[in-house]
Protein backbone atom coordinates (compact mmCIF):
# COMPACT_ATOMS: atom_id res chain seq x y z
CA UNK A 1 0.00 0.00 0.00
CA UNK A 2 2.79 2.45 0.87
CA UNK A 3 4.45 1.87 -2.53
CA UNK A 4 1.17 2.42 -4.40
CA UNK A 5 0.56 5.63 -2.41
CA UNK A 6 4.05 6.85 -3.26
CA UNK A 7 3.52 6.12 -6.95
CA UNK A 8 0.16 7.90 -6.90
CA UNK A 9 1.59 11.11 -5.43
CA UNK A 10 4.69 11.02 -7.61
CA UNK A 11 2.36 10.89 -10.60
CA UNK A 12 0.33 13.81 -9.26
CA UNK A 13 3.36 16.00 -8.65
CA UNK A 14 5.18 14.82 -11.78
CA UNK A 15 2.28 15.65 -14.09
CA UNK A 16 1.26 19.05 -12.71
CA UNK A 17 3.01 22.23 -11.76
CA UNK A 18 3.06 23.22 -8.10
CA UNK A 19 0.54 25.99 -8.81
CA UNK A 20 -1.93 23.68 -10.56
CA UNK A 21 -2.72 21.21 -7.76
CA UNK A 22 -6.09 21.86 -6.14
CA UNK A 23 -4.64 22.58 -2.70
CA UNK A 24 -2.18 25.24 -3.91
CA UNK A 25 -2.15 28.49 -1.94
CA UNK A 26 -0.29 31.57 -3.10
CA UNK A 27 -0.08 32.59 0.56
CA UNK A 28 -0.78 30.11 3.40
CA UNK A 29 -2.41 32.76 5.55
CA UNK A 30 -4.54 30.53 7.76
CA UNK A 31 -1.66 28.13 8.52
CA UNK A 32 0.58 31.04 9.43
CA UNK A 33 -2.13 32.52 11.65
CA UNK A 34 -2.42 29.27 13.62
CA UNK A 35 1.36 28.83 13.83
CA UNK A 36 1.84 32.35 15.16
CA UNK A 37 -0.90 31.77 17.74
CA UNK A 38 1.02 28.75 19.06
CA UNK A 39 3.72 31.16 20.22
CA UNK A 40 6.79 29.01 19.65
CA UNK A 41 10.24 30.57 19.48
CA UNK A 42 12.03 31.02 16.12
CA UNK A 43 14.71 28.49 17.12
CA UNK A 44 12.21 25.72 17.91
CA UNK A 45 11.62 22.82 15.54
CA UNK A 46 8.70 22.74 13.09
CA UNK A 47 7.75 19.81 10.85
CA UNK A 48 5.46 20.34 7.87
CA UNK A 49 3.81 16.97 7.20
CA UNK A 50 2.74 16.42 3.61
CA UNK A 51 4.50 19.67 2.72
CA UNK A 52 4.45 18.72 -0.95
CA UNK A 53 5.29 21.79 -2.98
CA UNK A 54 3.80 24.21 -0.45
CA UNK A 55 5.49 27.56 0.12
CA UNK A 56 4.85 27.43 3.87
CA UNK A 57 8.49 26.76 4.73
CA UNK A 58 9.56 29.78 2.67
CA UNK A 59 7.12 31.94 4.60
CA UNK A 60 8.30 30.55 7.94
CA UNK A 61 11.93 31.17 6.97
CA UNK A 62 10.98 34.75 6.15
CA UNK A 63 9.53 35.11 9.66
CA UNK A 64 12.77 33.96 11.28
CA UNK A 65 12.18 30.23 11.81
CA UNK A 66 15.24 28.14 10.97
CA UNK A 67 14.71 24.61 12.31
CA UNK A 68 12.38 23.45 9.54
CA UNK A 69 11.57 19.95 8.29
CA UNK A 70 9.35 18.88 5.38
CA UNK A 71 8.02 15.32 5.30
CA UNK A 72 6.26 14.01 2.20
CA UNK A 73 5.60 10.63 0.61
CA UNK A 74 6.48 11.95 -2.86
CA UNK A 75 10.06 12.18 -4.11
CA UNK A 76 8.79 14.42 -6.92
CA UNK A 77 7.33 16.90 -4.44
CA UNK A 78 10.54 17.02 -2.42
CA UNK A 79 12.63 17.45 -5.57
CA UNK A 80 10.54 20.53 -6.37
CA UNK A 81 11.08 21.83 -2.84
CA UNK A 82 14.83 21.21 -2.94
CA UNK A 83 15.23 23.10 -6.20
CA UNK A 84 13.02 26.04 -5.32
CA UNK A 85 14.24 26.49 -1.76
CA UNK A 86 17.84 25.99 -2.78
CA UNK A 87 17.62 28.96 -5.12
CA UNK A 88 16.67 31.07 -2.09
CA UNK A 89 19.39 29.66 0.13
CA UNK A 90 16.88 27.80 2.33
CA UNK A 91 17.97 24.31 3.33
CA UNK A 92 15.31 22.54 5.41
CA UNK A 93 15.53 18.88 6.38
CA UNK A 94 13.67 16.86 3.73
CA UNK A 95 12.25 13.44 4.62
CA UNK A 96 10.60 11.16 2.07
CA UNK A 97 8.25 8.89 4.00
CA UNK A 98 4.63 7.84 4.43
CA UNK A 99 3.65 9.65 7.63
CA UNK A 100 2.00 6.51 9.03
CA UNK A 101 5.39 4.74 8.83
CA UNK A 102 7.55 7.65 9.93
CA UNK A 103 9.97 6.92 12.79
CA UNK A 104 10.87 10.30 14.32
CA UNK A 105 14.51 10.65 15.30
CA UNK A 106 13.89 13.83 17.25
CA UNK A 107 11.04 15.79 18.81
CA UNK A 108 9.31 18.84 17.38
CA UNK A 109 7.70 21.88 18.97
CA UNK A 110 5.11 22.16 16.22
CA UNK A 111 3.56 19.70 13.79
CA UNK A 112 1.73 21.17 10.78
CA UNK A 113 -0.42 19.06 8.49
CA UNK A 114 -2.56 20.64 5.81
CA UNK A 115 -4.49 18.02 3.85
CA UNK A 116 -2.85 14.72 4.81
CA UNK A 117 -5.01 13.40 7.63
CA UNK A 118 -8.22 13.48 5.61
CA UNK A 119 -6.74 10.96 3.14
CA UNK A 120 -6.49 8.37 5.93
CA UNK A 121 -9.84 6.69 5.43
CA UNK A 122 -8.81 3.40 7.08
CA UNK A 123 -9.01 3.38 10.91
CA UNK A 124 -5.69 1.57 11.25
CA UNK A 125 -3.94 4.30 9.26
CA UNK A 126 -5.39 6.97 11.53
CA UNK A 127 -4.22 5.06 14.59
CA UNK A 128 -0.71 4.84 13.18
CA UNK A 129 -0.74 8.56 12.38
CA UNK A 130 -1.75 9.47 15.95
CA UNK A 131 0.96 7.17 17.31
CA UNK A 132 3.59 8.88 15.13
CA UNK A 133 2.27 12.31 16.14
CA UNK A 134 2.58 11.40 19.82
CA UNK A 135 6.17 10.25 19.36
CA UNK A 136 7.20 13.22 17.21
CA UNK A 137 5.65 16.04 19.22
CA UNK A 138 7.22 17.04 22.51
CA UNK A 139 5.01 17.30 25.61
CA UNK A 140 3.38 20.70 25.51
CA UNK A 141 3.99 20.94 21.76
CA UNK A 142 1.42 22.04 19.21
CA UNK A 143 -0.29 20.19 16.36
CA UNK A 144 -2.01 22.20 13.64
CA UNK A 145 -4.09 19.95 11.42
CA UNK A 146 -6.21 21.07 8.48
CA UNK A 147 -8.69 18.64 6.92
CA UNK A 148 -11.73 18.95 4.72
CA UNK A 149 -14.59 20.29 6.79
CA UNK A 150 -18.11 18.84 7.12
CA UNK A 151 -19.14 20.37 3.77
CA UNK A 152 -15.83 19.70 2.03
CA UNK A 153 -15.27 17.41 -0.97
CA UNK A 154 -15.72 13.67 -0.66
CA UNK A 155 -12.84 12.95 -3.06
CA UNK A 156 -9.55 14.65 -3.93
CA UNK A 157 -6.89 13.74 -6.51
CA UNK A 158 -8.81 10.60 -7.38
CA UNK A 159 -8.92 9.35 -3.78
CA UNK A 160 -11.66 9.14 -1.17
CA UNK A 161 -11.28 11.43 1.83
CA UNK A 162 -12.81 11.81 5.28
CA UNK A 163 -14.42 15.07 6.47
CA UNK A 164 -14.32 16.43 10.02
CA UNK A 165 -15.68 18.99 12.37
CA UNK A 166 -13.49 20.03 15.30
CA UNK A 167 -14.95 17.58 17.81
CA UNK A 168 -14.70 14.64 15.42
CA UNK A 169 -11.05 15.45 14.72
CA UNK A 170 -10.36 15.81 18.45
CA UNK A 171 -11.94 12.39 18.96
CA UNK A 172 -9.55 10.86 16.44
CA UNK A 173 -6.51 12.31 18.23
CA UNK A 174 -7.69 11.11 21.62
CA UNK A 175 -7.13 12.15 25.20
CA UNK A 176 -3.45 12.93 24.72
CA UNK A 177 -4.28 16.10 22.79
CA UNK A 178 -6.30 19.12 23.90
CA UNK A 179 -8.28 21.08 21.30
CA UNK A 180 -7.27 24.74 21.67
CA UNK A 181 -8.79 26.48 18.66
CA UNK A 182 -10.50 25.72 15.37
CA UNK A 183 -11.95 27.54 12.38
CA UNK A 184 -13.62 26.73 9.08
CA UNK A 185 -12.05 28.21 5.98
CA UNK A 186 -13.09 28.32 2.32
CA UNK A 187 -10.17 27.54 0.06
CA UNK A 188 -10.43 28.55 -3.59
CA UNK A 189 -8.59 26.16 -5.90
CA UNK A 190 -6.54 27.40 -8.87
CA UNK A 191 -9.53 26.49 -11.10
CA UNK A 192 -11.97 28.51 -9.03
CA UNK A 193 -13.75 25.81 -7.03
CA UNK A 194 -14.39 26.35 -3.33
CA UNK A 195 -13.44 23.73 -0.74
CA UNK A 196 -14.31 23.91 2.94
CA UNK A 197 -11.38 23.20 5.26
CA UNK A 198 -11.30 22.79 9.02
CA UNK A 199 -8.19 24.17 10.75
CA UNK A 200 -7.58 23.06 14.32
CA UNK A 201 -4.80 23.54 16.87
CA UNK A 202 -4.14 20.96 19.56
CA UNK A 203 -1.68 20.95 22.43
CA UNK A 204 -0.06 17.69 23.43
CA UNK A 205 -0.85 17.16 27.06
CA UNK A 206 2.10 17.05 29.46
Amino acid sequence: MAESNEAHWDQVYGSRTATDVSWYEAHPARSLEFIRAAGIRPDEAIIDVGGGASILVEELFGEGYRDLTILDISAEALRTQRERLGRRGIVPTLIQEDVTRFRPQRSYALWHDRAVFHFLVQPEDRLRYVDVLGRALRPGGHAIIATFGPSGPERCSGLSVARYDAQALAGELGAGFALIDSALHLHRTPRGAEQQFLYARFDRRE
